[in-house]
C-alpha cells in the first residue's frame, strides 16, 4: 500500500482536480501511473468578450475563389477590369475584378538562376506598377525585384520593364522585352515599392535604407545615394542614355553632392506608400526599428529623419542632418500595438460610403487596420484616428480597383480581403472580468489554488522570462475536448509539427512569479498572471478556428489579487537582490497587441500546449505521471493519441546535461525563437529555428546575416566552430538594439548563450 503524506492546501488542490491514482492494464501486469483519476468540468468561467469595444468592421474574403501563394503587392490596370498580384517568388497573376472570379492568368515569371559564385538563385518580386495610361493592345509592366536573393549585390534590387500584351482573355508580359530602368545595392532593407503618380505619370521608388539594423551605412540623410529615398523618374530614355530621364521639377537637381533621382530621403524601410486619387497626396507607411511605427504624407524635397530620428523620438541624433528640416509624421504608433506598418490608400470607393477620404493601413504582426482622417468642424479641423477592424491576417499589402475599392493582401494565407460593417450586437455581453479572481480560474486566488477543472501543467524546454518562475493552467470549458494534433487554419508552415485544436472557451494560464532575492524561493513574489482566451466569432470567416485574445492581470502588493492591466501593457522597474548586491530589473508586463506577436497563427498560437512541450512527466501533488497519458485517460482529447507517449516526440529539458547538447540547444531555440523563426511567423529572415527540421534545412550555417553583422569579422548566422563570428549567439547575448528575442525578455539568459555558444563551437 502506497501512503503519501499532503499538507492541508494540497489536499484541497487534489479534491479540487480528482485524485491521482494508479491504472491497472490488466491483472498481473505492470500499473501506468496516471495524474487525474476522473475528469471534473470546469463550470465557473466568466471570461466573455473583451474589455475593449467591438471592432466597428471586420474583414471578409474579397475573391474567395482565388489564392495566391505569398503575395506581396496588388495593383489594377487602368482602362480595365483586369488586376494584377505579385507573388514574393517571381510571379505575376492576373485575375478578373468579380467576386466569384475563380480563374488566374500567369502574366509574368522570372526564372532562377545563379550568381557568380554558382549558387542557385530565386528572384523575389517586391513590386508591380502598372502606367496611368489605359492599355489597349500593348502597354507596359513595371516591378521591382531582387534577382539574386541568395547574396548581396552593387546593383541587386532593379526596376525592370516589359511589355505587357492584352488579349481576349489574358494578358501576357514578354519576359525578353525586359528593360532594366534602375537599380541599386540589394541586402538589408530593398525598399521595393513602385508607384505612378496619377498626376504627373512619373515613376516613385522607394529604396530603403539598404541596411540590416540602426542604419549602419548612415545613409538615410545622404543625398548622394539612392538608399533610404523615395526617388522620382520619368520612364523614358534620358538625353545621356539612361533608360529613365530626371524631370526639371525634382528638388535637387541643382543641390550639389545630391542625386537628382530624390524625391525625398530619410526613410528607413517604406513600405507601402500610395497617391490618393482625388488629391495626388502621397501617403507612406515607414517601419520603424526601435520603438515607432510611422505614418508619413510625403512632400517633395521632404525629410522624415531616419537615423538622426525615429518618427518624433530621437535615434541617433549626432548624425550629421541632411539640408532640409525633418518633418513630423501624421501618425505613430508604438510597438506595443504595431510592429510593422502597412501602408494602405485613401478610400474613394462606394461599398462603404462613412469612410470616404479616410486614409486605411494595417500591420504585418499584429493584424490590425487602422484609419486616419482629417474632419472639418464647425470650429476648427480635427483629426480622427482609430482602430477599425482585427484580423489574424499577415497584411503586406493593399490594392486598389478602378472603382476605388480597396482589398489587402494576407501572406500567409494568401487570401485578398476587403473591409466589412460589423454585424450590430444583438446582445449585451456581461462585463469583462477586471480582477483574476472575478475570472472563475481559481478556487482561492489568494493562495494560488485552481478552480475545479483548471488542471495545472509543464512544459519541456521553458521559454526564458528574464528569471521569472511560471505556473501553468489548462481550462477546457464543461465536457469540451481537444482535437489533438490537427492542421490548423488556414495551413501549416513547413516544418512545423501540427497544433492542437482546442473549444470555444479554452483559457490558457501562466502565472509569472519572482525571487526578489535572486535563488531565494521564499523571497518569491507573483507579478503577473496571463491568460490567452479563445473564442470563436460567427460569421467572420477571416477569423478563422482559431482566434485568440491575450490579457495580463497584474498582482497587488498583498499578494491577495491581481488587476487587469490596461491595453498598452507597462514596465516595472523591480528591485533585486543578488546575494551582496542590489540590482534593478525593468520587467515587462505585455501590451494585448505584444501577446499576438508570439501567439501566432503559424506557431498554432498556443505554444506550451502542445505534443512537443507536453509529452513529458508533471508532478501531481506528489504522483509523478505522463501528462498526455492522464489527458486521454481523462477524456480531455477528441481521440485517442496515435501512439503511446515513449513513442512521441517531445522537447528535451535544456537543463538537463545528461541529454546531448545537439538535443538541448535545439529545444532551446525552437521554444524561444521558433515561434517567429517560422514560416510566416513574423520574423523577417529567412531561417526557420524548428527542432523538427534538420540543422542543415533551417538556414543559418554559413549563411550571411540579412539585418546587420554588428561589426563582426566575417559575420554569419551561425557559423560552425566559430560562436564569436555566430550573429545569432551575438543577438541573444546583447540587450538595447538588435537583441534577440526583441520582445518579451530584457534581460539575456545566461544559461541559454552558454548552451548555444558550446553548441556552435562543437559544430564542425
Amino acid at each position: 500500500m502506497r501512503r503519501v503524506w499532503f499538507s492541508g492546501l494540497a489536499i484541497l488542490t487534489l479534491a479540487l482536480l480528482g485524485l491521482p491514482f494508479l491504472l491497472a492494464q490488466g491483472s498481473g501486469t505492470t500499473k501506468k501511473v496516471v495524474g487525474i483519476e476522473k475528469r471534473v468540468p470546469w463550470t465557473t468561467s466568466k471570461i466573455v468578450g473583451s474589455p475593449e469595444p467591438p471592432a466597428p468592421y471586420r474583414t471578409e474574403r474579397a475573391f474567395p475563389k482565388i489564392t495566391f501563394s505569398e503575395p506581396l503587392d496588388m495593383t489594377s490596370v487602368p482602362g480595365t477590369d483586369w488586376m494584377l498580384v505579385a507573388e514574393r517568388w517571381g510571379k505575376i497573376w492576373a485575375f478578373r475584378n468579380a467576386k466569384d472570379a475563380a480563374d488566374k492568368t500567369l502574366v509574368l515569371e522570372l526564372k532562377p538562376g545563379k550568381n557568380a559564385k554558382g549558387e542557385a538563385t530565386k528572384p523575389v518580386i517586391y513590386a508591380v506598377a502598372v502606367p496611368p495610361k489605359k492599355l489597349e493592345e500593348k502597354g507596359e509592366l513595371y516591378i521591382t525585384y531582387v534577382a539574386d536573393s541568395v547574396s548581396e549585390q552593387p546593383k541587386g534590387t532593379q526596376v525592370a520593364r516589359f511589355t505587357l500584351t492584352q488579349t481576349k482573355d489574358r494578358l501576357v508580359a514578354d519576359p525578353a522585352s525586359e528593360t532594366v530602368v534602375y537599380a541599386w545595392p540589394s541586402g538589408g532593407h530593398n525598399g521595393g515599392c513602385l508607384k505612378f503618380s496619377p498626376k504627373d505619370e512619373c515613376l516613385y521608388i522607394g529604396t530603403g535604407d539598404g541596411s540590416g539594423i540602426a542604419d549602419q551605412l548612415q545613409i538615410g540623410q545622404d543625398l548622394g545615394s539612392p538608399l533610404g529615398k523615395i526617388l522620382r523618374v520619368k520612364p523614358t530614355p534620358g538625353p545621356d542614355g539612361k533608360p529613365y530621364s530626371i524631370p526639371n521639377d525634382n528638388p535637387f537637381v541643382n543641390t550639389p553632392g545630391a542625386l537628382p533621382e530624390v524625391w525625398a530621403y530619410g526613410l528607413r524601410q517604406p513600405w507601402r506608400y500610395t497617391f490618393d486619387r482625388a488629391t495626388g497626396d502621397l501617403w507612406c507607411g515607414e517601419v520603424g526599428q526601435d520603438l515607432w511605427e510611422m505614418v508619413y504624407k510625403i512632400e517633395r524635397g521632404g525629410n522624415y529623419g531616419w537615423s538622426v530620428q525615429e518618427g518624433l523620438h530621437p535615434f541617433r541624433p549626432e548624425r550629421k542632418k541632411g539640408p532640409t528640416p525633418i518633418l513630423k509624421p501624421l501618425v505613430e504608433h508604438h510597438h506595443s500595438d504595431f510592429r510593422s506598418i502597412t501602408g494602405g490608400f485613401v478610400y474613394h470607393g462606394s461599398r462603404l460610403p462613412e469612410l470616404k477620404g479616410a486614409y486605411i493601413y494595417g500591420d504585418f504582426d499584429t493584424g490590425r487596420i487602422w484609419e486616419y482622417r482629417k474632419t472639418a468642424t464647425p470650429v476648427k479641423e480635427a483629426t480622427i484616428s482609430r482602430e477599425l477592424a482585427r484580423t489574424n491576417l499577415r497584411i503586406v499589402g493593399w490594392g486598389e480597383d478602378e472603382a476605388g475599392e480597396l482589398y489587402f493582401l494576407d501572406f500567409m494565407g494568401g487570401g485578398l480581403h476587403q473591409l466589412v460593417k460589423a454585424p450590430p450586437q444583438t446582445a449585451v455581453a456581461p462585463p469583462f472580468p477586471k480582477k483574476l479572481s472575478e475570472t472563475g480560474l481559481f478556487a482561492s486566488t489568494k493562495n494560488h489554488i485552481p478552480a475545479p477543472g483548471v488542471i495545472p501543467y509543464s512544459v519541456n524546454a521553458q521559454l526564458w522570462g528574464d528569471h521569472a518562475h511560471k505556473d501553468r493552467f489548462i481550462a477546457i470549458p464543461g465536457d469540451a475536448k481537444i482535437g489533438f494534433d490537427e492542421i490548423t487554419y488556414p495551413q501549416p508552415s513547413p516544418g512545423a509539427p501540427p497544433g492542437w485544436r482546442f473549444p470555444d472557451g479554452t483559457v490558457l494560464v501562466k502565472t509569472f512569479s519572482m525571487d526578489m532575492e535572486r535563488g531565494i524561493p521564499q523571497s518569491r513574489k507573483r507579478l503577473e498572471t496571463r491568460i490567452l482566451h479563445f473564442q470563436q466569432f460567427e460569421g467572420n470567416q477571416d477569423i478563422g478556428d482559431q482566434y485568440w485574445r491575450g490579457y495580463t492581470y497584474v498582482w497587488n502588493d498583498e499578494q491577495t489579487d491581481a488587476d487587469l492591466l490596461e491595453a498598452e501593457g507597462k514596465d516595472l522597474d523591480l528591485t533585486i537582490k543578488a546575494g551582496n548586491q542590489t540590482t534593478r530589473q525593468s520587467y515587462r508586463l505585455p501590451s494585448r497587441a505584444e501577446c499576438s506577436l508570439c501567439h501566432t497563427n503559424a506557431a498554432k498560437f498556443a505554444l506550451g500546449v502542445s505534443t512537443l512541450q507536453m509529452n513529458r512527466d508533471h508532478d501531481y501533488n506528489g504522483v509523478i505521471a505522463n501528462q498526455l497519458d492522464t489527458l486521454e485517460h481523462i477524456g480531455l482529447f477528441s481521440k485517442p493519441l496515435a501512439k503511446r507517449p515513449a513513442e512521441l516526440p517531445k522537447l528535451a529539458d535544456y537543463h538537463d546535461a545528461k541529454q546531448p547538447t545537439e538535443s538541448r540547444a535545439l529545444s532551446y531555440l525552437h521554444s524561444n525563437c521558433g515561434h517567429c523563426h517560422i514560416k510566416w511567423g513574423g520574423g523577417n529572415a529567412e531561417f526557420k529555428l524548428l527542432s523538427t527540421l534538420p540543422v542543415k534545412e533551417m538556414g543559418i550555417v554559413d549563411v550571411s546575416p540579412n539585418h546587420g553583422n554588428f561589426n563582426i569579422k566575417e559575420a554569419k548566422v551561425l557559423a560552425p566552430g566559430k560562436p564569436d563570428q555566430s550573429v545569432l549567439l551575438h543577438r541573444m547575448s546583447i540587450t538595447g538594439l538588435g537583441r534577440m528575442p526583441h520582445v518579451g525578455s530584457k534581460v539575456p539568459d545566461e544559461v541559454g548563450v552558454r548552451l548555444i555558444r558550446e553548441w556552435i563551437a562543437g559544430m564542425k
